[in-house]
């Protein structure tokens, strides 16, 4: 996930250098996460099948790949192919984690860790923001972005030492392979979609906010997605351990009620500029700590065997919301008109708290019938 991040955080960087208007911009969300939302179904039955330290191996590999491409892009053509490259190991890196939890973590603390382990995302963020946009203050943002390439090989060859052993490697699907999400998957999916259409116009657009009406420069502007990330790291560790089975079903909605606050938080560093690191922090400890709850979610009641392909199609529905969100964004940011952008983005979380309280108030009573 990192590639997003240093988009967002060296927004300001490439589009004065690669000469890209806001909408490109977006554009690049669109094109790495469309990518992992068409590949993720396929991708989940990939590791069910290949198992979960081939799959690691595997997208860190192509992570450093892609980004390797990013830093050598000479125009925005290249960028936008090396950021649909990324989209490979994003589609395979919920279902490969989810699953070596499972194979590795006793039950009782499954919750912590699946927290602790989306919390890396959020880690990103802060290395995206702040040690990477320094660095790329000194080595160019072409250098930075190598430096993250390096980092991604270093972590496969970790992953490759510390996993146990897959077992061999199965040819058949499983007979309750499925592309089409169904009951409480089907909701986590159109929760995730809202979700993920806000949570990515906050990432992708914050840093360039920051510059381009609040008067920030770029390593201060970086600041904020910084910010962002760390509050998302002790947001998702968290609220993960919170998501114990009959509170877990209703924290999706209150933290996507959490995220409408945060947004409106963001559009009000327009009048009060410290507002907009209060809306950072509010977007980590709620917004970006929804999907890996929905995750826990996933992990405690997925079939046995089907853990992985649940946890995609997901994902899949998290991943179409970051191809929708910043483009949509991005046609108000074109014209400076950032308020409009972050009252839509409150009610893009207005909209996945609605999915995930029907969700839940649907599972309560089917849950009450069935105790009946």
């Amino acid at each position: 996930m990192l590639q997003l991040f240093l988009l967002g955080a060296l927004g300001p960087r490439l589009v004065g250098q690669l000469h890209m208007s806001p909408m490109v911009l977006g554009l690049t969300t669109t094109v790495g996460f469309g990518t992992a939302a068409a590949l993720s179904p396929s991708g989940g039955r990939l590791v069910d099948r290949i198992g979960p330290r081939r799959s690691l191996v595997l997208l860190l590999a192509v992570s450093a790949l892609a980004l390797a491409l990013i830093g050598a892009a000479p125009g925005a053509g290249l960028l936008l192919g090396a950021v649909a490259l990324g989209g490979i190991p994003q589609a395979l890196a919920n279902p490969a984690t989810n699953k070596a939890i499972l194979a590795t973590v006793p039950p009782a603390r499954r919750g912590a860790v699946t927290g602790l382990k989306q919390s890396g995302v959020q880690l990103g963020a802060f290395a995206a923001g702040l040690p990477l946009t320094a660095l790329a203050g000194g080595l160019g943002w072409r250098g930075a972005v190598w430096t993250a390439s390096g980092a991604a090989l270093l972590a496969g060859a970790w992953a490759l030492r510390a996993l146990p052993a897959d077992p061999p490697i199965t040819s058949a699907s499983p007979a309750h392979a499925s592309f089409v999400p169904r009951g409480m998957v089907a909701w986590l999916a159109g929760f995730s979609l809202f979700l993920g259409a806000g949570i990515a116009s906050v990432n992708t657009y914050l840093a360039l906010y920051g510059v381009q009406r609040l008067g920030m420069g770029p390593t201060m502007a970086g600041g904020l997605v910084a910010v962002l990330g760390v509050a998302g790291v002790f947001g998702r560790v968290g609220w993960s351990k919170a998501a114990r089975p009959g509170r877990a079903e209703w924290l999706p909605g209150l933290l996507a009620c959490g995220a409408v606050g945060a947004a409106a938080l963001l559009a009000g560093g327009l009048l009060a500029g410290p507002l907009v690191w209060a809306g950072a922090v509010a977007v980590g400890v709620f917004a970006v700590s929804g999907n890996a709850v929905s995750m826990v979610l996933v992990m405690q009641r997925a079939a046995p065997g089907r853990a992985g392909q649940d946890s995609a199609l997901v994902a899949a529905g998290f991943f179409a919301g970051f191809a929708v969100g910043p483009p949509l964004f991005g046609l108000l940011a074109q014209s400076g008109r950032y308020g409009a952008g972050w009252m839509l983005v409150a009610v893009e979380f207005a909209a996945a708290g609605a999915v995930a309280f029907l969700w839940a108030a649907r599972d309560r009573r089917l849950r009450t019938g069935e105790a009946a």
